[in-house]
């Protein structure tokens, strides 16, 4: 058996894009999809550690209500599918229940490789105004993480030209 969670970021939720997509593409691989549900952030946590932190962990707590009943131990291929501060929960959630995880990480935040430990593929777009590109190649090349680019896309990895988007 398989199991695909989404761990959607703050404002972002699943049926956004990237995670909407992804989830299709899970499901079509056979993949039982489990969204996380969490909200309640606080205002304006861009640029503001403190309002991040308390984000990070009331997303941390609410994704161990939301997973709770789940016996993941009865799969045999688990897959986190994460965007922005949802990368940085996936990884703290797999890593406290000791799970072996395969990742998809959109458009990480700095912070999230303070957690991120398992193997996965990294998307990030050079115009993110969330974390520099270069970081994120760094915290990748040191972690041996694919990276994918987009060019000139944000955090959302949109460009604003639709057909380099849709692509």
């Amino acid at each position: 058996m398989k199991i695909a969670v989404i761990f959607p970021g703050i404002g972002y939720h699943p049926d956004k894009p990237l995670l909407y997509f992804a989830r299709m593409a899970a499901k079509a691989q056979g993949y039982q999809v489990v969204n996380v549900a969490y909200g309640n952030f606080p205002r304006q946590v861009k640029g503001s550690p403190e309002k991040m932190k308390a984000a990070f962990l009331s997303a941390v707590e609410q994704a161990e209500t939301e997973l709770e009943g789940i016996d993941f131990q009865q799969y045999e291929d688990i897959l986190f599918i994460s965007k922005s501060v949802g990368t940085a929960v996936a990884a703290a959630y797999g890593r406290k229940h000791g799970l072996k995880t395969r990742n998809v990480y959109y458009t990480p935040i700095g912070e999230s490789f303070d957690f991120i430990q398992q193997e996965g593929i990294v998307f990030h777009g050079t115009k993110d105004g969330w974390v520099e590109t270069d970081v994120i190649r760094e915290k990748c090349e040191k972690g041996h993480f694919p990276l994918y680019i987009t060019e000139n896309g944000n955090h959302s990895l949109e460009t604003g030209e639709v057909d380099t988007d849709l692509a």
